[in-house]
């Protein structure tokens, strides 16, 4: 017997939430406070991108805003400004994939702990770039964010398969431990490949931190329409994301294809997260954060969280781009400020009463 949609959602978003927090029950919200909590987010994400553009190591004005957004680089101001455009557009850009990829991963493995940068998938795609540039000369875009993506697939298979070994199968600590593993031997490869090769190590050495710095209007014409079919296939998915939640054989009984809706949302999410790190270098726990304060405000269900997730992404990256130039001259790299932010969060989930599924 199948279930109508509206009892399939109601089910879904009934299942367990994250250990800790308030179960789903509460989580649930009128499709008004959804949409309220979304124009807040926009408005948020709308004033860091204003603030984005006119903090630096020189402060501009509105009038010099406005002249940078209609293309006038006469003096230092208006050029200031056209400089952080593109530099502001590529830190939502890659925000928002970072953190549809986290909750992506997390809802595919029902693990709290999922994130591309803690499960190793970050690494992957950074250990793959350097191979490619250190052995093979590669220098095409293109070919960058496709190595990439190989290298966040290929990590996140060998991540997962490493965490199942054992009883139990891949429990959410196997899983991270796996992971951040993982993740500390891929690093340790890419410093062992650069180091000896003076000629491409300055280049790559803040590349390595991840940052949004140096961004151009041709990286971002590169990027931006992989990440868009990355967060298609996972918008796609976001039903079946619901039925997942409720455990394999009740998402079958429910009519759910469970294989093809893993391989299809875990395609979306390392794709997302592979692109983002070809151009930003490997950014990590914006994956981990985002998904857990969005469901606290929008609910479980996967087709308000995704779209809500990639916008609080987007402000959380942003954000730090800001932090980073603000606290220190000329700049932190944003992949230090979310470590210090993502970091003391991840302790918390751990240390919560137990880490289950979720």
């Amino acid at each position: 017997m199948s279930l109508t949609e509206r009892e399939r959602t109601s089910v879904a978003e009934t299942t367990e939430a994250p250990t800790g927090a308030p179960d789903a029950a509460a989580l649930r919200r009128p499709a008004t406070v959804r949409l309220l909590w979304l124009v807040v987010a926009l408005g948020v994400l709308a004033a860091l991108c204003a603030a984005s553009v006119a903090i630096g190591v020189r402060a501009v004005s509105f009038g010099d805003i406005l002249a940078g957004l209609a293309g006038d680089t006469d003096g230092i101001a208006p050029a200031a400004v056209a400089a952080r455009l593109p530099r502001t557009v590529l830190a939502v850009l890659v925000g928002a994939a970072l953190a549809m990829s986290g909750t992506s991963m997390q809802a595919v493995t029902r693990n709290p702990l999922a994130d591309p940068g803690i499960l190793g998938v970050s690494g992957g795609a950074a250990l793959a770039v350097v191979i490619g540039i250190a052995f093979f000369g590669m220098s095409d875009p293109y070919a960058f964010i496709a190595v990439a993506i190989v290298g966040s697939a290929a990590a996140a298979v060998f991540v997962y398969g490493v965490g199942s070994l054992g009883r139990g199968g891949a429990t959410p600590l196997k899983l991270a431990l796996a992971g951040a593993a993982a993740s500390a031997a891929f690093m340790s490869l890419v410093s062992a490949i650069l180091l000896p090769r003076i000629d491409i190590v300055e280049t790559f050495r803040f590349w390595q931190i991840g940052g949004v710095g140096g961004a151009t209007w041709d990286r971002i014409a590169v990027v931006a329409p992989i990440l868009a079919l990355g967060a298609v296939v996972c918008l796609i998915s976001a039903r079946g994301m619901n039925s997942l939640a409720l455990g394999d054989e009740l998402a079958a009984g429910l009519g759910e294809h469970v294989a093809r809706t893993r391989l299809v949302a875990s395609a979306g999410a390392v794709v997302l997260c592979g692109a983002a790190t070809a151009v930003a270098g490997p950014i990590a726990f914006v994956g981990l954060v985002i998904p857990h304060l969005c469901r606290l405000l929008v609910g479980t269900d996967h087709r308000f969280l995704l779209p809500f997730s990639a916008v609080a992404g987007a402000a959380l990256l942003v954000a730090a781009d800001v932090v980073g130039r603000v606290v220190a001259r000329p700049e932190i790299e944003v992949g230090i400020v979310t470590a210090l932010i993502g970091a003391p969060f991840f302790i918390w989930i751990v240390r919560r009463q137990k880490v289950r599924e979720l």
